[in-house]
């Protein structure tokens, strides 16, 4: 029985209405660039994803604790990277040439500054940490700075004409050539510098290729007045990133400090499984979710039922995998990290249940950003950031593991901080939202439960392992099925309508 047959089945099924009105929502534009940018996103980070195993393979954990204090301080630099400006670019309706002109000499001037500034406060970080040799450290790694600065606008441009495949072909060859370049150095004995060395490389090459593939060009065009209205849109969005970033870090600043490397090692490798799956899908609909909604910007109603969409859709993507990895954690871990990495599985359970929920984020996000509401963006960053600090230091001194447990809590009341506003903006309440992914969630958690009940068996970690993933692909679909799932069959409707066009152009 094909799928067209069942959906047209309404006494069987009762949601061909409910499909069909999905489709409608969701535009052949849409659904191509989604499909770049998720296959960008999924190349490029598988790339690294496979490096980073082979790499902690060679290198200690303390090493990657190392590059974890760096980072902290790039990834928040790289918020005033942007200056909300992007956002503003990709928001405004007729953004022009003096526009993107304008907030590409703004953000080269602020990078320089901002690198200037690294520079001169290395030293003084290297002796916070105890470490001397985070002084050169610091000052290599914060180049990415200005060559975010050279790219942030080409981003922009590519994210508001929806042409998602320029990203492709420059994220994954800079990619793959800093990856070959991370793994020779390590075997060479660099350590650290093969990791700092990889990201600096992979940057350039990705902008390098993005200046090639992309049409526009910055010109000796400047604007105070386009200035001052793009960032009385993009300041907001900044000191709310500037607020979600330093939330972010400020957890491996004190794991960092308080903690030893190998703790803030776990933790992060921990986070960063999870991280992999949920970034790749979510980033992928945040791209291409922002631009859409901003075009229907004035309809309150289709940007109600793209965020649905979203939420259902990576949901019940997200789920299975989260849940999957939460289960085979301990086995998964010593197949692709080895056991000196075991250490790291509590963490990895922890991040598979905050991360899965990320769509409900992404989408209440996104919506209010698209209706130009980012005056209520920055109010909940602000609320979740007291929210999350509060947490964070009633149990800072009941170890890593309280703390990680703390952070998930702090992202569940973040859900309902999130979708507050949308209950009025869109009619959109957070218990509607629960109703959307409950399906979802309970098949999820099924298949989870059965996965963790075969994992008792006793039998080599690598057999169990293989069961384990078969039966729980399996399992979930064959639930979503039977259940009539809605989301399942509105993903398996959208591969029949590609395998079908792809046969029509084939018998031309």
């Amino acid at each position: 029985m094909t799928i067209q047959k069942v959906l047209k089945d309404g006494k069987k099924y009762s949601i061909t209405k409910k499909v069909s009105l999905m489709n409608s929502d969701l535009s052949k534009t849409t659904v191509t660039n989604f499909i770049w940018r998720f296959a960008e996103r999924c190349g490029a980070q598988g790339v690294t994803f496979i490096v980073s195993i082979i790499l902690a393979r060679i290198i200690d954990p303390e090493v990657y604790g190392t590059i974890a204090i760096v980072t902290i301080f790039t990834t928040i630099l790289q918020i005033f990277v942007d200056s909300g400006l992007g956002t503003a670019l990709i928001q405004k309706k007729n953004a022009d040439q003096k526009d993107f002109s304008t907030v590409f000499w703004t953000n080269f001037f602020v990078c320089i500054f901002l690198y200037i500034i690294m520079f001169f406060l290395s030293p003084v970080i290297a002796d916070f940490f105890s470490d001397k040799y985070l002084k050169n450290i610091i000052r290599v790694l914060s180049l990415i700075i200005i060559v975010s600065g050279i790219k942030n606008v080409q981003i922009a441009y590519v994210s508001r004409k929806l042409i998602f495949k320029k990203f492709f072909f420059s994220t994954l060859i800079g990619t793959l050539l800093a990856a070959v370049m991370g793994i020779v150095m390590a075997y060479m004995g660099f350590g650290v510098w093969a990791l700092v060395f990889q990201q600096i490389l992979n940057n350039v090459i990705d902008t390098c290729i993005l200046w090639i593939t992309v049409e526009w060009r910055p010109t000796f065009e400047f604007s105070f007045k386009r200035l001052k209205n793009l960032f009385s849109y993009g300041w907001k969005l900044l000191l709310s990133s500037l607020i979600d970033a330093i939330y972010n870090d400020i957890w491996q600043f004190i794991i960092g400090k308080v903690y030893t490397k190998s703790d803030l090692a776990f933790y992060n490798r921990g986070k960063q499984f999870p991280q992999f799956v949920v970034l790749n899908i979510n980033n992928s609909i945040d791209s291409v979710l922002l631009p859409v909604m901003s075009k229907e910007q004035e309809s309150t109603y289709n940007v109600k039922k793209m965020a649905s969409l979203s939420i259902k859709i990576s949901t019940f993507c997200m789920a299975p995998i989260m849940l999957g990895l939460f289960a085979i954690a301990p086995n998964f871990v010593k197949l692709i990290l080895t056991d000196k990495w075991l250490g790291c599985v509590p963490y990895l359970r922890i991040f598979c249940v905050t991360y899965m929920f990320y769509p409900i984020h992404t989408a209440n996000l996104n919506a209010i950003k698209a209706v130009g509401r980012s005056d209520l963006f920055l109010k909940l960053e602000i609320i979740k950031f007291i929210v999350g600090i509060g947490l964070l230091f009633a149990t800072l001194k009941h170890g890593v593991m309280i703390m990680s447990y703390s952070l998930l809590i702090s992202s569940l009341i973040s859900q309902i901080i999130n979708s507050w506003p949308n209950k009025k903006l869109l009619s959109y309440s957070y218990l509607e939202q629960v109703k959307d992914i409950f399906s979802n969630l309970i098949i999820a958690v099924i298949m989870c439960l059965t996965i963790m009940l075969i994992g008792t068996i006793e039998i080599h970690y690598l057999i169990l392992l293989f069961i384990q993933v078969v039966i729980g692909m399996a399992e979930y679909v064959g639930l979503a099925y039977i259940t009539k799932n809605e989301s399942f069959f509105y993903i398996i409707t959208l591969i029949e309508k590609f395998i079908f066009k792809k046969e029509n152009r084939d018998g031309r």
